[in-house]
Formats: structure tokens, C-alpha cells, sequence
């Protein structure tokens, strides 16, 4: 995957892109940020960019591979005899043979590549041997080679591992970032990549991993009690709308905790799309851009400090459900303070 490809960080990716075409990239780095957002793909997008046949220059990159040629499709398909990739096994470690044998291998000249690349994913899976087997080469780096280090929980790494490796830090995605990859690269509708990347927090990683969950739903659910709670405050009226909210089609407890996170989660985004609307924010920020016409007529009974109010009871709920309260009560308790 190109640089172009990757769906944000263009200030990271362009930044490396100009160290590979300068050839000014450091021997070792250590992409860190929050899990699902990109960072290997990125790591892999280097490693393309370096050993590229025909690379190409554009307005934002100086360097970026072509994604068609021989090696480009090879580093792809994970077939690149110089680009390694090291991941945790079945035990959920990276094993120090790993680390001894890849060593071993980037003493040596690349077979075909113009640099090898050596990737560790999940580095921080690196037990403290494991690093220390590691620490020399990224000391005394081969020139041939790069070493990137990928990591979600860059602090379980050792100092002497962290001293030498340049930190790239990588922020959590926007939900309009989220939805575009799901949509580009996954095959979500429009909606259903809306309301996931509300979900997300940032990473494409967990929207693909909540697929099991119906967020669409859970969004229409969430956009249904706002337009009822904009509509009167008779308390009856807003017991039926937390009766849907607590239980709606689901049986178990846990299921019913489960829609509830979901809904209070899609309310909370809702609300801050419509603090943003009520304080003329920009309309291209909107986490539910699809449903900005729908958030148009609910900014006029929320205003932004009754936004306000309603954003901090939604995260009350959501921190009283996390302590366990019963989804019923916290379901009440929230249509009464909207």
C-alpha cells in the first residue's frame, strides 16, 4: 500500500516519505499510537517506498511507490525475501530465537532490495531477552537495513530499546477518517461505516472488530431518543423512549448491556456533532455527516449548553453502566436528564 493509500497521518507519512527519498531515515523507528489506526500499514508503505522500481513524485510525497511493479506487489503479498515481518506466535509473545534469527539475517547484504526492511509488530510483546538480543544491532545498525518497531504500548519497551529508536506518534483517527477507510477499503455503506467510526474512537481496528454488533441500529436508536426528548418533557412519554433504550429486541442481561453501551456511545457522538453545529463549527468535521440535515432541525431544541448537560449525562451513564448498575436504571435515569 502506498503512502497515498493510507487513510490520514499526512503529516507522518509525508515526513517519512521525504527521509526515504533524501535518504536521510534513521536505522531504527518506532511508530507508537493507539491500536488499529494504521501503523503497520504505514511501516509497510515505507518499506514499499524504499525498494520501489519505479517510484514517484507527487505534490505531498517525494517519494512514494507505484504499487504496480514487481516488488510492490511482492512486499504486498508478503513474499519480499527483504521485507520481515515479526508478529506474536500462538503464546502471544515475540520469541527471542525470532529476534536472534532476524538479527542474524540483517548482517547480511539484501538478496534483491535496495534496503531491507525489518518490521516488528506488536514489539512491545518482546520479553526483556528478547529486547536485549535486539539492542546491539539497533545500536551498531547494518546500513542495509531499517528496523521499525510497532507498537500500541510503546512503554513496556526497555529505555535502552526506546533511547534508540525515533518515536513517530501516531493519533487516533478522525470518525470521518474511519468512515472513509471502511468504505474504501472494507466495503461499508455509507451508514454503516457512519455509525461504526462513531463507535471506533478513533481506530479502524475496533470498528472492524464491533462488526458483530449492529451499530446502525443502535445510531437510529440513539438519533430516535433525542428527537423525543427534543420534542416535551412529559415524563411518561420519556419512559417509553428508555424502555426501547434498555432492552429493545435483546433478552440476556448482557445483551441488554451491550445495546445500551452501543446506544450511549452513538448518543455521545451525536451530542458533541450537535454542540459543534450549535457553536458554527465546521460541517466537515461532523463525526454523522449523513445525518446532518436530521442533526439541523435537533440543534434548534439543543442548544450548546443543553448539549452541554446532555454530554455529561450520557457519560455519567456510560461510567455507572461500566460499574454495573442495571441497564433499566441507568436507561431512566438518562432520558429524564437529556
Amino acid at each position: 500500500m502506498p503512502f497515498r493509500d493510507i487513510i490520514g497521518h499526512r503529516r507522518l507519512t509525508a515526513l517519512l516519505s521525504r527521509a526515504a527519498a533524501r535518504d536521510t531515515l534513521p536505522p531504527s523507528l518506532l511508530l507508537a499510537g493507539p491500536r488499529g489506526i494504521g501503523k503497520r500499514r504505514t511501516a509497510m508503505a515505507l518499506a514499499q517506498a524504499l525498494n520501489c522500481l519505479a517510484p514517484q513524485t507527487t505534490d505531498q510525497f517525494e517519494r512514494d511507490a507505484c504499487g504496480e511493479c514487481a516488488a510492490c506487489r511482492r512486499i504486498e503479498r508478503g513474499v519480499h525475501p527483504d521485507i520481515i515481518v515479526i508478529e506474536p506466535g500462538d503464546t502471544g509473545a515475540i520469541k527471542i530465537e525470532e529476534i536472534r534469527e532476524v538479527v542474524s539475517r540483517a548482517g547480511f547484504r539484501p538478496f534483491e532490495a535496495r534496503r531491507r526492511v525489518v518490521v516488528i509488530d506488536d514489539a512491545d510483546t518482546m520479553g526483556g531477552p528478547a529486547q536485549n538480543a535486539l539492542l546491539k544491532t539497533l545500536e551498531e545498525p547494518p546500513s542495509a537495513s531499517v528496523f521499525v518497531l510497532v507498537s500500541s504500548m510503546p512503554d513496556a519497551l526497555l529505555p535502552t530499546v526506546l533511547s534508540r529508536c525515533p518515536r513517530l506518534r501516531f493519533a487516533p483517527l478522525s470518525p470521518g477518517e474511519v468512515a472513509e477507510a471502511l468504505m474504501t477499503q472494507h466495503e461499508f455503506g455509507e451508514a454503516d461505516a457512519r455509525a461504526a467510526a462513531a463507535d471506533a474512537d478513533g481506530s479502524i481496528g475496533r470498528a472492524l472488530a464491533n462488526q458483530d454488533v449492529d451499530l446502525t441500529e443502535a445510531r437510529d436508536l440513539a438519533c430516535r431518543v433525542l428527537e423525543q426528548t427534543a420534542r416535551g418533557n412529559d415524563p411518561s412519554r420519556r419512559m417509553d423512549v428508555a424502555k426501547d433504550l434498555a432492552g429493545g429486541k435483546k433478552s440476556t442481561p448482557a445483551d441488554e448491556r451491550e445495546q445500551l453501551a452501543s446506544c450511549l456511545r452513538a448518543l455521545s457522538s451525536l451530542l458533541r456533532d450537535l454542540g459543534m453545529l450549535a457553536t458554527r463549527g465546521d460541517a466537515s468535521a461532523l463525526a454523522n455527516a449523513d445525518l446532518q440535515g436530521q442533526l439541523g432541525r435537533l440543534s434548534t431544541s439543543y442548544d450548546s449548553n443543553r448539549t452541554m448537560r446532555a454530554f455529561a449525562a450520557v457519560d455519567q451513564a456510560l461510567a455507572a453502566l461500566e460499574r454495573n448498575a442495571s441497564p433499566k436504571i441507568v436507561a431512566d435515569w438518562l432520558v429524564l436528564q437529556l
